[in-house]
């Protein structure tokens, strides 16, 4: 089977969904592939087994080999249409000015410098939060980066739990604000946000969340653009410089199809996208093809959750609602730590459902009753780019779909334990400050935040992505997921992916005039 479109898009993440709609908007006949299918919306996503690594949508049918650095020997992938936006909790930053700045005490001569600057995001960033309808508020974040427009929701009111901790925060003399988030507050033509507890992780039992399976994609089936959920890309074939074909296997059928297209965009997620290019070998047609699947990078975190003599969330509500960002450029007891730490953000209390997956029987249900007394604050740290941090591919070993098994390997720098290092501290100060009796620290090893790994460059040997991020050597190629970052900031990536993407999409279809 093969059929011809303008664009074929990879992916249905925020990288791919965005340059869709730009493509799809030109009027464009676009294709899009995902090997995730559609999650049911309803009264199940509240379950105590509706957290994304509980569900069917953690796939690990091509699964991660974690030789270093993960939580598991064996990992998944998040697989549905609209990507991890529709677990994600809807936190919505934009990068700060200086995160596109180049800084050597971030980058330690990997050479991962931003080709292009805040500036040239900025307008995707207003459209970005506006396709989203983030909420947030202006004009109390000390590092706050210009905008063009307010933001196109008030945040909600806080949670009993949120005051306390901006209390605490603001005792330290801290400037706490409420987290922009894509969450549908005020716009009653459609279900608004319940404030229930199952919000981070899950899918929203009400499609209150904002996520792109909800908000945008099914607006782009309507303009005409053709969607194929549960189709598994397994070959880009190149021909003269250009990929000719891109084939596939569904997962429903067994069939094999190939399409053609003009342009190919690839936003199979940070993992998954280096996976394919070197699955198909294009890291030989690319000058830098050195660099694709490595400088991995997924933030340094660690959980700083409080321990509270009685239930922390008494009004049992949605609670992940503050940051504070005080110490994102530095903090006087680690002048060594001269570019940027991180960030820190308001988490609710954990599901018990995970605490039961984890810990089996009836200990685990005894154990899960405990999370009551917990809440807390995610601390962010930057981490560096490191050639080592990889993803790989054992052709020894192959998937039902003929894939190579992808390998990861990761470590964090002394640099990148630091940092966060500083965070936990100051964060269990503001804990403390909340009615915190005692803390514990969890410390994150999955992937949610990884990007990097086809960084874009102006340096063609160091570099597989130009400034518009197509793949160098193959001239209808592009990548728009994370995978582009050159660094990593210390900030929840989506919001800085949808722009992006919106921009490339922009830019293709400029050069298909």
């Amino acid at each position: 089977m093969t059929k011809h479109y303008d664009a074929i898009v990879i992916g249905s993440g925020f990288g791919g969904t965005m340059a869709a709609r730009q493509l799809v908007g030109a009027g464009m006949k676009v294709l899009m592939l995902e090997r995730g299918g559609w999650v049911v919306r309803g009264p199940e996503n509240w379950g105590l087994r509706s957290s994304i690594d509980l569900t069917p949508h953690y796939d690990k049918e091509t699964a991660l080999k974690v030789v270093a650095g993960g939580n598991k020997k064996t990992m998944g992938l998040y697989s549905c249409v609209g990507g991890p936006s529709v677990f994600y909790g809807g936190v919505s930053f934009r990068f700060r000015e200086k995160d596109f700045e180049q800084n050597e005490d971030i980058s330690g001569g990997a050479g991962s410098f931003w080709p292009i600057r805040y500036a040239a995001l900025e307008p995707y960033y207003s459209l970005a939060e506006q396709i989203l309808q983030i909420s947030g508020e202006a004009g109390t974040d000390p590092t706050e980066p210009p905008r063009s427009v307010p933001f196109p929701q008030k945040p909600a009111s806080l949670a009993g739990i949120s005051q306390k901790v901006k209390t605490a925060a603001e005792g330290l003399g801290l400037h706490p604000f409420q987290l922009p988030l894509a969450i549908n507050y005020e716009n009653t033509a459609r279900n608004t946000c319940t404030h229930c507890t199952t919000c981070d992780t899950f899918a929203c039992a009400v499609s209150a969340k904002n996520d792109l399976a909800t908000v945008v994609i099914p607006d782009l089936l309507h303009q005409g653009m053709d969607l194929l959920a549960h189709t598994v890309a397994t070959g880009l074939h190149v021909q003269n410089g250009s990929i000719s074909a891109v084939e596939c296997i569904s997962k429903e059928t067994g069939e094999r199809l190939k399409f053609r297209a003009k342009h190919i965009v690839l936003a199979a997620g940070s993992l998954g996208t280096p996976h394919l290019l070197l699955s198909t070998g294009l890291q030989d047609h690319n000058p830098g093809g050195k660099v694709i699947g490595r400088y991995l990078m997924r933030h340094t975190n660690a959980i700083v959750f409080g321990i509270f003599p009685g239930v922390a969330d008494k009004e049992s509500r949605h609670h992940k609602q503050l940051a504070i960002l005080d110490y994102y450029f530095g903090h006087a007891s680690v002048p060594h730590l001269s570019g940027k730490i991180g960030s820190l953000q308001q988490v609710p209390t954990p599901p018990m459902g995970l605490v039961q997956n984890e810990v089996p029987g009836i200990l685990g249900k005894m154990l899960s009753q405990g999370v009551r007394l917990l809440t807390g604050l995610l601390a962010i740290a930057e981490d560096q780019p490191q050639f080592g941090n990889s993803l790989t591919i054992d052709p020894t070993r192959r998937d039902s779909f003929g894939l190579p098994q992808p390998v990861i390997s990761h470590h964090y720098s002394q640099r990148d334990l630091d940092a966060v290092g500083v965070l936990v501290k100051e964060a269990k100060k503001i804990m403390s400050g909340a009615g915190a009796i005692a803390h514990y620290v969890h410390h994150i090893r999955t992937f949610s935040h990884t990007v990097g790994t086809v960084r874009m460059g102006n340096d063609p040997e160091n570099s597989a992505l130009d400034e518009h991020c197509r793949f160098r050597g193959i001239d209808n190629l592009f990548v728009t997921d994370g995978s582009f970052m050159p660094t990593s900031a210390a900030l929840n990536p989506s919001l800085t992916i949808a722009a992006n993407a919106l921009r490339v999409g922009d830019y293709i279809v400029r050069e298909a005039v």
